[in-house]
Parts: structure tokens; C-alpha cells; sequence
């Protein structure tokens, strides 16, 4: 016994060393820490007393320690980077400083304000104070105020909050808006060396009606042999946004924009993303393009790669160009329709060839003037949209697909490629089984054959009463799409290449993409190799980017459907777990948890993992995913972003109570004392 536990001192005592664990920690309630990373078998306990200044959601670099049992303990040696820095909470003034007190559920000291950085806030002000000193040797972290926030204005607030709780900066850094601000309007000559011009050919944008970043354009020109030269054009934002500077480090860290109902928390500052890399109608704009040589059955003969000049002639919105594929009548309306016509059989090839055909709906919610909202509309995915599309995607792919076979030193470019892993079989064989309980049948033997399935399933699944929860659980079974070095093709849309290089106003693996393609193309390649962890750090940021979204539009739900309280709706079951389930209304798509405790009245319920499902253990009533009911809304927590809904009988249902709770409430007690 003894010489185990000195076997694995000695092993936890090499393993400690001076070697740096770099991990995210997760910061609980009580204070204590927990650190997960890659080199870590399990997570790392930190105590309070060794954060070392480190908040909920940092990276950190840790030092294990010695010690007892089984867990791995250790101590933050260093903040490798701060989730965020700015922060929501209350100024409290005193004679000669103030001191800011944040708004968290997490443990963090407060920040000590010199009052010459207070902005004029007054005692009791709610402000966003922004951490310029974190503190060492027991000091405080020290800051400034940065905004007053609107006493009246609570939505304000809460978007505001969700950005920075999620890390995303409400502000750029000085220093990038000045450089920002310096970047000159005007095309100069040395701007066009090695560029081809493409200005006097037919280009037009498609985009939302609220879009202002136009990022990509399509030009049109028929070829004497019958072909057709379809250019993809997009912003050529690594022309101005250059590496290693305080723009391209602002724009790393935020690594995407993020759209929220009422706003968008650029990437990249206004007067580059709205004005000087907008592809804005009868304006010269610098672009980077594939041109494509595409025959009237949508095979692609050729296409080049390169940097150019193009003058966009139209700026078309969706709806405007459905009306036209819809109507044949408007501007341009029979480049519109070829390239259309190009692009459902770009499409229709694509699902031939094992790409997944999982519908896209969009909610979103129309808003007054304060950004509250008073109504939602649903989008769907016309075929405007899959026009811009399928180009978007021919483009994506033919820039990996090149890039793919580059070699330096007989090695790959590293290269952020946008990947997609194959399902795994084990996560399928539920979804499977409840899909089967519908009708539906699944050839697991190759990844091909799971795709296949799926394809027949969702098409045979069309409009049916479960589309919707097959849909999204087939969504939910797929493995994650994110950014590697690591080529291994993207299974759901069936390319072997794949990369984001069509926003790159919007997200910066592409402004990558960007810089590697001009280095390819000019035979000046320098390897990156902290490509993969630049990966990592832009997919997290994706990741976090949707977790705000969400939260947002959970937000809205929230302020939307608080002016029904009371009110019953229609709905279905979105989602079981042990503690009860969710139902998105119909008509709204707003969600909300009907708790288990609501059901305790009618029955014990147990929770059957395998079949999305609550079953009564007495009555035997199930409550299982896809399921109409009706509900009714008995509560909206704002702070929380939670909706609370009751079960409500339909009529013609048989009323039940459980024996169980009649004994708990005193129901029928009468009854046994006669």
C-alpha cells in the first residue's frame, strides 16, 4: 500500500515541475476554480487564494502543486488572456475615489476608480467601467468609466451586458479607431498593381434590406462558346487591415461580429466595414475574386484566383430578387435568372453528392423604435437566398480545394480550413431509435449511407407534424463545424475542402484565408505556425458569439410574451430533461420550461433519455419531444431570460391527480374520514 502511494507522489511530483498547463477556468459561485485544458486528464482545482486575478472565462497558464488524492490541484501562474474587461455594475463615491462594484454572479473583487476617470458619474450611477490595472500583491484591479448607462433605457443595458459577459468588447482600443480613421478613401494607383480590372463588367450585390456591409458581389458575363463567366467578388479587407497592427489585433480578438436583435457588434470599425470595404453600388471597390467558367448544366470548366477592381451597378435586396425569379420581370432579370437557374443545379448536385439538406428558418423580431418587440416574423430560405448561396459555397470551396495542394517543405500550408467531422454512431443510435418510433429508417454502414438517410428522412419528413423535432435533432446529433489545420473535409455540406473566404467583414478567419491565398499566389509563403491555436481562438469566438445571440433572442422572448401572462398558447415540446420539459408556442417561437414540479399534481414523472420523453409512472402519460400541447405563460424573469409555462388540458382530455399529491395537499381528505 505504502509503495503505491509513494509511486504516485513521485509521479505527481515530476508531473508538476515548471511545466504551464494552459486551460479556460470556470469560476463557481463559492470562489473556487476549475481549469479545463487539453494536457489535463481531468479538470484542476484552483482555491480562491490562487486565482492570481483570474475571472470566470480566462485563459490562464497553470502551475500544478503538489498534493493528496486524486485530484489535480494548482495554481494560475498567468493570464495568458482575459475573457473580457469591461463591466456593467455601481459606482460608489468617496472623498477623493469611487469604486465600482460589478454586477456578477461570480466572485470578483471591486474596481478602484480615481475620480479623474469617473466620466462625471454621480454616487449610485450604473456605468461600464473598463479594467486598465489588474492588480498584483494584494492590490486591487483599477479602471475608468467608459459609459453611463440609461437609467431608462433597460433593454440597452441588457444587450450590452450579454456582449460583455460573452467577452465582445462595446468599443474599440484608440489607438485601432485612429488607424482605422487614417485609412484613405480614395483607390490610388499603386493600389491597382496586380490587380485585374473588372470594372466595366455586370456586378451586382444581394443582400438583407438592413445590411450595410455589402461583402461580397456577382458579376455575369456570357462567353462566345455558350459558356457563362461568373465572378465571386468579395471586400478585400486584407488590403487595409494589416497583420500586427492595433487593427488587426482589435479585430482578432473579437475574431466575428455579432448580430443581435436590435444591433450588430462590428468586427471591424464603421468607417471599414460600412464604408471604405462595402461593395456600395457606382463605387470602385478593391476586391479579391474567383472567376469561374461555368457551363448552362453548372460544371465548372475553369476559374482563376486573384486580387482586383470591380464597380458594383445595383444593389439588390433578397425580396427584390425572389420578386424577379418569381415574376421574370426587373432589372437584369435574365442574368438573375441564369444565375439562378446555375445555382439550383449547383445545389441539386450538391445533395446528389452527400451534402445534408437541413432547412433553414429564421426568427426574428420586428422592434419599435426602443427596441422592444411588438411582432415576429419568420424567414425562410428562398431561392435568392440559395443563390447567393451555392456561389458563396462553389467559391469557399475552390479556395481550400487550391490551397490544399500547396506544399512548403513537402508539408502542408497551414491553412484555417472550416471543418466538419463525421457523426459519431454513438450519438446517432438514440436519435436513430426515435426516429424509427416515426417510421423512419437509418443505413449506418458507411458515413455516405448516414448522410443518405438523413436526406430521405428530412425530405419525407416535410411537413408533417415532427419535421420540426426530427429536425432538430438531427442537428443536434452532428459534430460541430469549426476552424483546424487539420484537413478533414466538411460532412455536412460533403466538400473534402472547405474555407471561409466570402466575409471577411465579418469574421477573420477569412481575412486569413486572404493573406495566405495572396501569399500562395505571389510565391512569398511564410508559415504560420500558431495557425491552429489561432483556430481555436476564432472558433471559441464563433461559439461565443452564438451563445450571445441566443441569449439575446432569449431575452426578447422573454419581453415579448411578458405582455401574456396568463394567456394560454399552443405549442410543442422542444426539448425533456429530468427536471421537465420545453415547448416552443407555434405561432410565436418563444420557449419556455414547464417544470416538473408543475406535474407533481397528476403524476410521478420519470425521465426516459432514450426516447426524448416524461413518462407518468402511475398514469402512464407521456409528455415526449415533437408532442402538441397547450400551455399557458405564468411568469417572465427579465434577469434571468427564463420563460415559465403551466401544461393545460385540452379539452376531451381525462383528468388525473396523483394519490401521491392528494396526500401531500390534503386533497380528498374528506373523503377517507367518512
Amino acid at each position: 500500500m505504502g509503495r503505491k502511494n509513494s509511486k504516485k507522489q513521485k509521479k505527481r511530483k515530476s508531473a508538476s515541475g515548471e511545466k504551464l498547463i494552459k486551460g479556460i477556468i470556470e469560476i463557481t459561485r463559492s470562489g473556487m476554480g476549475f481549469v479545463t485544458a487539453e494536457d489535463a486528464e481531468t479538470d484542476i482545482l484552483i482555491h480562491q487564494s490562487d486565482l492570481n486575478t483570474a475571472l470566470n472565462g480566462d485563459t490562464v497558464k497553470v502551475r500544478l502543486k503538489e498534493g493528496k488524492g486524486r485530484r489535480l490541484q494548482g495554481m494560475v501562474v498567468s493570464i495568458a488572456e482575459r475573457k473580457r474587461t469591461d463591466f456593467i455594475g455601481h459606482l460608489e463615491m468617496n472623498d477623493g475615489f469611487a469604486f465600482f462594484i460589478p454586477e456578477s454572479d461570480k466572485p470578483m473583487p471591486d474596481i478602484f476608480v480615481p475620480l479623474s476617470k469617473t466620466a462625471h458619474a454621480k454616487d449610485g450611477d450604473r456605468v461600464i467601467v473598463h479594467v486598465t490595472d489588474w492588480g498584483k500583491s494584494g492590490k486591487r484591479p483599477s479602471g475608468e468609466v467608459v459609459s453611463i448607462m440609461d437609467p431608462e433605457n433597460e433593454n440597452d443595458a441588457a444587450m450590452k451586458e450579454i456582449l460583455l459577459e460573452n467577452g465582445f468588447p462595446l468599443e474599440f482600443p484608440d489607438d485601432a479607431l485612429e488607424m482605422a480613421a487614417r485609412l484613405p478613401d480614395v483607390i490610388s494607383k499603386n493600389d491597382l498593381k496586380n490587380r485585374k480590372d473588372l470594372r466595366n463588367v455586370l456586378t451586382f450585390t444581394i443582400d438583407p434590406a438592413d445590411a450595410k456591409d455589402f461583402d461580397d458581389a456577382l458579376s455575369f458575363v456570357r462567353l462566345k462558346n455558350g459558356n457563362f463567366e461568373i465572378g465571386v467578388h468579395i471586400a478585400d479587407v486584407s488590403h487595409y487591415v494589416v497583420p500586427g497592427t492595433a487593427l488587426d489585433q482589435a479585430a482578432y480578438q473579437k475574431s466575428t461580429s455579432v448580430y443581435l436583435p436590435d444591433r450588430v457588434n462590428p468586427m471591424l470599425p464603421e468607417h471599414i466595414s460600412n464604408e471604405l470595404c462595402s461593395l456600395r453600388p457606382d463605387e470602385d471597390k478593391l476586391t479579391f475574386s474567383v472567376n469561374f467558367e461555368i457551363s448552362s448544366n453548372a460544371e465548372v470548366i475553369r476559374y482563376w484566383l486573384g486580387r482586383t477592381i470591380i464597380h458594383s451597378d445595383n444593389r439588390f435586396t433578397y425580396e427584390e430578387v425572389q420578386k424577379i425569379i418569381e415574376s421574370g420581370n426587373g432589372l437584369y432579370s435574365d442574368e438573375i435568372h441564369l444565375l439562378n437557374s446555375l445555382a439550383q443545379k449547383l445545389r441539386k448536385k450538391r445533395f446528389e453528392k452527400g451534402a445534408i439538406n437541413f432547412s433553414s428558418q429564421e426568427v426574428r423580431f420586428k422592434l419599435n423604435e426602443k427596441g422592444d418587440p411588438i411582432g415576429i416574423e419568420i424567414r425562410e430560405s428562398k431561392e435568392a437566398h440559395q443563390l447567393i448561396e451555392e456561389f458563396m459555397l462553389l467559391a469557399n470551396k475552390k479556395v481550400a480545394e487550391f490551397i490544399s495542394k500547396i506544399k512548403v517543405n513537402n508539408k502542408p500550408v497551414p491553412f484555417p480550413y472550416r471543418i466538419h467531422d463525421e457523426p459519431d454512431k454513438e450519438k446517432l443510435i438514440p436519435f436513430i431509435a426515435f426516429a424509427k418510433k416515426f417510421g423512419y429508417s437509418f443505413d449506418t454502414s458507411t458515413p455516405a449511407s448516414i448522410a443518405e438517410s438523413f436526406n430521405t428522412m428530412l425530405k419525407n419528413v416535410n411537413g408533417k407534424p415532427e419535421q420540426h423535432v426530427l429536425e432538430q435533432l438531427g442537428i443536434r446529433t452532428m459534430a460541430k463545424a469549426r476552424y483546424s489545420i487539420n484537413n478533414v473535409g466538411h460532412y455536412g455540406l460533403g466538400f473534402e475542402n472547405y474555407c471561409h473566404f466570402t466575409s471577411p467583414i465579418r469574421r477573420y478567419p477569412d481575412i486569413q484565408v486572404h493573406r495566405i491565398l495572396e501569399q500562395v499566389l505571389y510565391g512569398k509563403i511564410v508559415p504560420d505556425n500558431k495557425m491552429e491555436e489561432k483556430c481555436n481562438h476564432t472558433s471559441e469566438r464563433e461559439r461565443a458569439a452564438m451563445e450571445a445571440e441566443r441569449s439575446a433572442n432569449k431575452y426578447k422572448q422573454v419581453q415579448y410574451m411578458s405582455q401574456f401572462l396568463g394567456e394560454e398558447f399552443d405549442g410543442v415540446i422542444s426539448g425533456v430533461a429530468s427536471f421537465g420539459f420545453w415547448v416552443e408556442t407555434i405561432d410565436q417561437k418563444c420557449e419556455g420550461l414547464v417544470s416538473i414540479n408543475s406535474l407533481l399534481e397528476y403524476d410521478d414523472f420519470r425521465h426516459i433519455e432514450e426516447e426524448y420523453s416524461l413518462v407518468g409512472t402511475r398514469t402512464g402519460r407521456k409528455f415526449r419531444m415533437g408532442d402538441s400541447v397547450r400551455i399557458k405563460v405564468v411568469s417572465a424573469n427579465l434577469s434571468r431570460r427564463q420563460l415559465d409555462y403551466e401544461w393545460v388540458y385540452r379539452k376531451g382530455e381525462k383528468r388525473e391527480v396523483s394519490k401521491k399529491y392528494q396526500q401531500k395537499s390534503g386533497k380528498g381528505k374528506s373523503r377517507n374520514k367518512k
